[in-house]
C-alpha cells in the first residue's frame, strides 16, 4: 500500500467528501489506496472471524463489524486518520454512529494480504496500538498464524503468536475461546 498525495494534509471532513469508487485510508492526513479486492481466502477468514465474534457477543453490550467500515481512531474535529480493519469490536456504543466508528475500537482484527503485509503490521498495528484500541490481532494465513498485541496499562503490551493447532483467546472477552484450526481449515 503506497501513500498518495503526500504534499497534501487531509482530515476527515475531506475524507467523508471525496466522491470516487476507489477505497482510501487515511493515516496522518496522508491518503492510502487500499489494494484490490482481497482473495477468497482472505474473505473466508475475516467472514468466520466475524461470524464467531458476532454469535459470541450476542446479548452483550459489545458489537462485531466487518469491514468495510470507517473507524476515526482520534474521531474530533480535525482528525485526519480513518482506517478500515477487517474486524472490529467495539464495546462503547456512544462510538457507533451512523457512518463511521468514532473513537478507537477495543480490538481490531487485520489479516493479511501479500499486497498489504508491510503496511497492516506495520503503520497501521502502530496507529492502533498508540490510539488506545486495547487488542490486535494480526492474523497471517500464509504462516497460519496469530499474533496478538495486548495493551495492559500504559507501556505495558503483550505480545503472543498463536499457530494453527493452537485455541487463541481473547483478554478482553472472557470465554471466548477460538481452536484457529476451524478459521484456517477452508483457508
Amino acid at each position: 500500500m503506497e501513500a498518495v498525495l503526500r504534499d497534501e494534509y487531509f482530515t476527515y471532513a475531506d475524507y467523508a467528501g471525496w466522491d470516487t469508487d476507489e477505497r482510501y485510508e487515511l493515516i496522518d492526513g496522508v491518503p492510502y489506496l487500499m489494494s484490490p479486492a482481497p482473495s477468497v481466502r482472505h474473505q473466508e477468514i475475516v467472514g468466520g472471524l466475524y461470524a464467531i465474534f458476532r454469535s459470541f457477543l450476542k446479548g452483550k453490550p459489545c458489537q462485531a463489524f466487518i469491514s468495510p467500515i470507517d473507524v476515526r481512531l482520534n474521531a474530533d474535529a480535525e482528525d485526519d486518520t480513518v482506517l478500515q480493519p477487517d474486524v472490529i469490536v467495539v464495546c462503547d456504543e456512544s462510538k457507533v454512529g451512523d457512518s463511521a466508528i468514532n473513537g478507537a475500537p477495543d480490538i481490531a482484527i487485520e489479516v493479511l494480504s501479500p499486497s498489504s503485509e508491510r503496511y497492516d503490521s506495520g503503520v497501521k498495528l502502530d496507529k492502533y496500538l498508540s490510539s488506545g484500541v486495547r487488542e490486535c490481532w494480526i492474523v497471517n494465513p500464509e504462516a497460519r498464524t496469530v499474533r496478538t498485541y495486548t495493551i495492559k496499562s500504559e507501556g505495558d503490551e503483550s505480545v503472543k503468536v498463536y499457530r494453527e493447532t493452537d485455541a487463541i483467546a481473547s483478554n478482553l472477552l472472557p470465554g471466548l475461546t477460538i481452536p484457529l484450526a476451524e478459521i484456517f481449515a477452508d483457508a
